[in-house]
């Protein structure tokens, strides 16, 4: 049951990690700190000689809002159902986590590695293992041997 305990509290925490990147891509996407990590190696790949131009840069703050907000918005629902559902274990969490996070990393890294961000593909790997450790270390308490149900639904 520890491991279990550990891996829960895992799942939770890098919920509230995916829940402050989203805000942080919101609020600061065009800070330093991310100019530095993302604005300036996407304008490598996508304008090579120029840098990103004056009218793309207010519509990238715009995109950023908007994709810090459903990052944040998709970190919380994990942190809700980590918290909740599946720390009482109960099977449908745990295929809805599994589920979202395997859609997530397979539509975001095709279309990442097909247009060349290969940045984007590593840390979609990156964070995938934050997330998938979990889900395999705890399959069996949902599934498996270690599986006793404390409320099903029909």
């Amino acid at each position: 049951m520890k491991a279990f305990n550990f891996w829960q509290k895992w799942l939770f925490g890098v919920s509230l990690l995916i829940t402050l990147f989203g805000l942080t891509l919101a609020f600061f996407g065009q800070s330093p700190m991310f100019n530095v990590m993302f604005n300036q190696p996407l304008a490598a790949i996508f304008w090579p000689e120029q840098g990103i131009p004056e009218t793309v840069l207010a519509y990238q703050a715009w995109m950023y809002g908007l994709l810090g907000a459903m990052v944040a918005s998709w970190g919380l629902l994990i942190a809700f159902l980590a918290h909740f559902p599946f720390k009482s274990r109960e099977p449908w969490s745990w295929s809805c986590l599994a589920i979202s996070i395997a859609l997530w990393f397979t539509v975001d890294t095709s279309l990442s590695l097909f247009h060349g961000v290969n940045i984007n593909a590593i840390s979609n790997c990156i964070w995938l293992a934050l997330l998938a450790l979990p889900l395999l270390f705890t399959r069996q308490y949902f599934f498996g041997r270690h599986h006793h149900p404390q409320r099903e639904f029909s």
